[in-house]
């Protein structure tokens, strides 16, 4: 948690700042009550205002809870985040895939309301969520089970036929390939030069893979290679070469926006997370923290910020827009300096 000196306590309540919420609360003493930061009370002078650790401190120091932003009670944000947060768990722990009633009925909110709670914590619905959960199962499966057979039934799956459907979606390739490494999976690829430096791209069937920023070309080559160890690499194709240069027109101008397939591959929370970054809208920010907390993790802070330095979709899936609770660039897996960069051109339009 980062600490605050009270000049910087005093410009979070001017801005109502709800990240510092739970930080600090604040006292004023010609009302006599104490709020959170970011309280929607009418502004206080500074002279009456007096800065305290917990809600305990204002207390004993005489000051009683507004009743406006109830500081001494947990926030109605973090109620439902809680809430997500064990619908996940249940989903996760769950054989089958729980219906959306039994899972609306366990956090005491009807149907449609869980949904959209839910989904807006998450980025997901609930029957994506458990999906990419079951994705994750089925990969984690393939990798130490005898067969395939064994895998999905292992994964949950009650039926071959109806996972043999949904495989090119899971994994996309086969469970076969994907237990042979990507074994004759095609991944077109090229390399190009943008102004942040090489760029390679690359692209199943269903859509973009990868999108790499480097100094060295063999250096983004050989990422590829470790990611697909025996996918037939195809290079050198002159239509795919379009999709790098629009990929390359949208690095350099943000504005024009990047409409092409992907192919997104994590686990069930990576994906929450890499849905969450997507949501942060071009031009603005979100720390850490806040991506935990919409996502219905508000701990998993180290969880989130792993989830962006594993991310293959630079620009694509933003995880530029991430940035430290006090604002400052730091943690991007391409460098810092090209971080700089995307975030600067977002900005100017």
């Amino acid at each position: 948690m980062v600490v605050m000196n009270d000049v910087e306590r005093w410009e979070a309540v001017q801005r109502r700042e709800k990240a510092a919420d739970g930080t600090f609360y604040y006292s004023v003493k010609s009302t006599g009550v104490y709020c959170r930061p970011s309280c929607a009370a009418r502004a206080a002078r500074r002279e009456n205002v007096t800065f305290h650790a917990t809600c305990e401190d204002a207390e004993r120091a005489g000051f009683r809870p507004c009743k406006r932003c109830r500081p001494n009670e947990t926030p109605l944000a973090e109620v439902k985040a809680a809430l997500v947060a064990g619908a996940c768990r249940r989903i996760e722990e769950s054989e089958t895939a729980p219906v959306l009633e039994d899972l609306a009925a366990s956090a005491g909110m009807s149907r449609f309301h869980f949904h959209r709670v839910f989904k807006s914590i998450t980025g997901v619905t609930p029957r994506a969520y458990a999906a990419a959960h079951r994705a994750q199962r089925v990969r984690e499966e393939l990798g130490r089970s005898r067969t395939v057979t064994e895998a999905i039934y292992g994964a949950g799956f009650n039926s071959g036929g109806r996972f043999y459907e949904t495989s090119p979606e899971i994994l996309g390739m086969t469970p076969t390939d994907f237990r042979e490494g990507g074994q004759r999976a095609s991944i077109r690829f090229a390399v190009g030069e943008c102004s942040l430096g090489s760029i390679l791209v690359a692209a199943t069937e269903r859509g973009v893979c990868a999108i790499l920023l480097g100094d060295n070309p063999d250096t983004l080559v050989r990422d590829l290679q470790d990611r697909f160890p025996r996918a037939q690499l195809i290079g050198g194709d002159g239509a795919f070469e379009q999709t790098v240069a629009r990929v390359i027109s949208f690095v350099e101008a943000p504005a024009l926006g990047l409409d092409l397939p992907l192919d997104v591959r994590g686990t069930a929370f990576q994906q929450r997370v890499w849905q969450a970054l997507r949501a942060v809208p071009a031009g603005e920010t979100a720390s850490y923290a806040q991506i935990a907390e919409r996502i219905g993790a508000p701990k998993a802070v180290r969880a989130v910020a792993q989830a962006c330095g594993a991310n293959a979709l630079a620009v694509a899936i933003p995880c530029h827009r991430v940035v430290r609770h006090d604002g400052a660039v730091s943690g991007y897996r391409w460098g810092v300096e090209r971080k700089r960069a995307l975030l600067q051109r977002e900005v100017r339009g």
